[in-house]
């Protein structure tokens, strides 16, 4: 055996195709195995090679061997941290050694037969960020390995993680036990965000990169095509910082993050490297992430595990830019379960509907963007459901159940049929719901309800028929500018508020003007940096600095309507100057089009959303300037007890079923009866029976649900004495308890409502 001295001049490159072709061959996996670590130690110049792979129970075991004790393979298994090989995937870093035996993790096991050997060098084969074997080489001489070994041991160690875990190396049968590729049954507990119940097969919005696309057949121009991709991913930061693509709060410090990331020395030599080492640069770029998430994710404090997810979209914007490719252009199962860390609006409907049955998402909340747009389309959505895709595979079977909040992964026969039954009960009552399209919601006394639905979506107009909801109360129009790529235009608008009032015919429809900033940002709207941004310049705030683009949507507005009544709606209105202001510019677009023969709407009413608590306090002088307005329960209550409704560790502290937030809900509505002002509710209480319940109690007859609310709150209402229960409902708003959720619950079942 030659003395060791690192790659010969065959390169990493002549050996990465070694092995590749040694997978590629016939026979049981364990033959190919045996030739995949004799290739290495030949190439490299070790005496011995072997590899170790994490077996369910979480210890490693060793699977193949050149140069031990053939009797070891198989039967030497180390627990997690025990000896250099299980500190090498505890610490999911390569570890080189000239002295192994002196080093203190060294655990000696004599069926090796390892003694004479002193140099070490194992690197962690990482899935997903997860030590899921160790590649090991060892030398007789104490010497140490150089930057190139270590940096070509990681390399192979990453193409041999992939194609294990793809089933390339071993069949799943031959994988039963060990701990590649998650293959037993698992439930993950999470939060609903929206409701159903579906399975389906795992689709993973990062889609991991096939071994056949790991490895580059020209270096150079794959060095070429990661230069050109940097350059491009730097330049797209830039133009978004420099302001003219301007961003807000944590979007801004997000780009930041990018923008120091992205010009760091270290990120972009690692991945030089990684492509000289004879790898694509998607391969570069899937490895150095996997490194990099298998550091960070060890690490306690939460500033330093954000700035992983800084890396990972850093390295997911990078991936798009090398394989120009887009979600909506994969070729997805007839049953698609995304899965995903987050989501923006945009990304979900790049998306087949067809396709798509349910999603699940490691982060996010229920009033997020993604989980509204889920609704809309009356897509099962579970969140909040960290290390989640660690867990699974690409065509994974999977359950999101929107019900409970929980998704099953690969789930037995059992939790098949018992899901089944479920859907089938689901379908039972969504034919209910049908039949109850055309049907008014009349209660039990007598007193008509009319119920509304959430839109902003193309696919919200088909619902407005299926639904049977007598009209559209709260129409989102921001969503088109959330799904473009630029700011769209004048016709643009008008197109689509004259498709709504068409699709609506004599249906009423409330279009809520653009309502930005906080949570919904746009990257190409210039926004100074807020500190504070659900609190900052958004909504009508932003509409009155910059009345240009408030005019303009008026203006579009105006023009669909067309002779036909047309109702405006103003998002977070804090004080009656801002309503005024707001409802001056309308004069002026009327003025505008008279002035130029424009037609004009038949009947316009302009109304307000009551979602900031200071106009509790101030409606007796809003109400007689408005012709109608809207309850936004989200933004009210998540202002009154000063709760972030993004943030999971305290949207749900708070109960919206509690008597501060009702008794300022029926104060609302007192004042609205006393002035004869028309008043609806337009947030996500509107849209749950029991919630719902509570809002008739209130005095509420105007109820604007998601569409799939709306079936539930229409049987309800049809089983409710509403007499009864607003009688019994004013003894309630006197208790002095945190959430009365369940005396509300107790009487609407003691009165036979159904919930």
């Amino acid at each position: 055996m030659p003395t060791a001295s690192g790659l010969t001049t065959r390169g990493p490159r002549n050996l990465l195709r070694q092995i590749r072709e040694a997978m590629a061959g016939g026979g049981p996996a364990q033959e190919r195995l045996d030739l995949v670590v004799r290739i290495i130690a030949q190439t490299m110049v070790a005496e011995v090679c072997s590899i170790y792979l994490r077996r369910a129970s979480g210890e490693l075991e060793l699977f193949a061997t050149q140069g031990l004790n053939r009797e070891a393979v198989h039967n030497t298994r180390l627990r997690p941290g025990e000896g250099l090989v299980g500190e090498v995937a505890r610490v999911a870093e390569p570890i080189s050694l000239s002295n192994a035996p002196a080093h203190p993790s060294f655990s000696y096991r004599p069926e090796t037969g390892e003694d004479p050997y002193h140099a070490f060098l194992g690197a962690p084969l990482l899935r997903g960020g997860r030590a899921i074997g160790v590649l090991v080489v060892q030398n007789q001489s104490e010497r140490r390995y150089d930057e190139d070994e270590i940096e070509d041991i990681q390399t192979i160690a990453m193409v041999l993680a992939e194609t294990v875990a793809s089933g390339e190396l071993m069949g799943l049968d031959e994988l039963r036990d060990v701990e590649v590729a998650p293959h037993r049954p698992e439930r993950f507990k999470g939060q609903k965000f929206s409701d159903g119940l579906a399975f389906g097969h795992v689709v993973l919005h990062e889609a991991p990169l096939p071994p056949e696309k790991l490895l580059a057949d020209d270096t150079a121009l794959e060095e070429i095509r990661l230069a050109k991709g940097l350059e491009a991913l730097k330049a797209n930061i830039d133009s978004m910082l420099d302001g003219s693509q301007g961003l807000s709060g944590p979007s801004f410090e997000v780009l930041e993050t990018y923008r120091m990331f992205a010009v760091d020395r270290g990120w972009n030599r690692s991945l030089e490297e990684a492509v000289r080492s004879g790898l694509t640069a998607e391969g570069a770029v899937d490895r150095v992430r996997n490194e990099h998430r298998a550091r960070f994710a060890k690490a306690r404090d939460p500033y330093i595990r954000e700035r992983l997810h800084d890396l990972e979209d850093l390295a997911n914007r990078l991936l798009r830019l090398l394989a120009g490719d887009r979600p909506g252009e994969r070729d997805l199962p007839e049953d698609t379960i995304l899965v995903a860390r987050n989501l923006g609006p945009a990304d979900l409907l790049e998306y087949p509907r067809e396709r798509l049955k349910g999603l699940l998402l490691e982060e996010g909340s229920a009033a997020s963007h993604a989980a509204i747009v889920a609704r809309a389309l009356q897509i099962p959505c579970v969140g909040r459901m960290a290390g989640l895709r660690d867990r699974l595979s690409e065509g994974d079977l999977v359950i999101a159940d929107g019900e409970t909040g929980e998704a099953y992964l690969r789930p037995r026969p059992d939790v098949l049929e018992a899901v089944q039954a479920r859907l089938d009960l689901r379908s039972k009552r969504q034919a209910e719901f049908a039949r109850l399209r055309d049907t008014p919601a009349i209660t039990l006394d007598g007193k008509r309800i009319q119920l509304l639905t959430n839109a902003g979506l193309a696919v919200d107009l088909d619902n407005l028929d299926q639904t049977g909801a007598e009209g559209i109360g709260l129409f989102r129009t921001e969503f088109q500018f959330m799904v473009s790529e630029e700011l769209p235009r004048l016709d643009a608008q008008t197109n689509l508020y004259r498709k709504v009032l068409d699709t609506a015919g004599d249906r009423p429809v409330v279009f809520r003007t653009l309502d930005i900033g906080g949570d919904k940002v746009l990257p190409y709207l210039e926004a100074e940096r807020e500190e504070n941004p659900a609190l900052g310049r958004r909504a009508i705030r932003l509409g009155l600095d910059r009345p240009g683009l408030l005019r303009l949507q008026l203006r579009a507005l105006l023009s669909a309507a067309e002779g036909r009544e047309l109702r405006v709606m103003f998002p977070m209105i804090a004080t009656v100057d801002e309503f005024r202001a707001a409802r001056e510019l309308v004069d002026v677009e009327c003025a505008w089009a008279r002035r130029r023969g424009r037609s004009l709407p038949g009947l316009l009413r302009v109304g307000a959303m009551i979602e900031c608590p200071s106009l509790l306090w101030h409606l007796d002088a809003l109400l007689p300037l408005t012709d109608f307005v809207s309850v936004g329960s989200n933004d009210l209550l998540q202002y009154m007890f000063a709760a972030d409704r993004t943030n999971p560790m305290v949207s749900d502290r708070y109960d919206p079923l509690s008597p501060p937030a009702l008794r300022a809900l029926a104060e609302i509505q007192r004042k609205c009866a006393e002035t004869g002002t028309p008043v609806s509710v337009c947030g996500e209480l509107a849209g749950k029976p029991l919630e719902a319940f509570a809002l008739l109690t209130l005095g509420y007859t105007r109820l604007s649900a998601p569409a799939a609310g709306v079936g539930p709150v229409k049987r309800m209402c049809l089983s409710t004495d509403l007499g009864q229960a607003q009688r019994a409902m004013a003894s309630l708003l006197g208790s002095s308890a945190g959430s009365i959720r369940n005396e509300i619950e107790s009487l609407a079942r003691k009165l036979n409502v159904a919930l």
